[in-house]
């Protein structure tokens, strides 16, 4: 069996959720390093790091879904251009 072609959409769309749910558990790390952090800074100068702690929680899941969807659109387009002149990636299923 010989994949000579893959749906660069469809192929985008499950990297953009694989890439989203990645990018969600980097930023609970981050969250959690930027919340002990600030917990010990003096005073009130920890908020920054709080800030920065539910940023990434939000912000990561969006920039690592778009990117990985747009640059696995990209790869899967160069894969159907590249196998319609090598032949494409042959399996051995059984």
């Amino acid at each position: 069996m010989v994949v000579r072609r893959v749906g660069p959409l469809s192929v985008a769309k499950i990297s953009g959720v694989l890439y989203a749910i990645f990018g969600f558990i980097a930023g609970a790390f981050i969250s959690l390093f930027s919340v002990v952090g600030s917990a010990f800074t003096p005073d009130n100068a920890g908020f920054p790091g709080l800030l920065f702690g539910i940023g990434a929680i939000i912000l990561l899941p969006i920039v690592y879904g778009l990117l990985g969807f747009v640059f696995s659109l990209l790869g899967a387009a160069l894969y159907n251009l590249i196998a319609g002149w090598v032949g494409g990636i042959e399996l051995d299923l059984q």
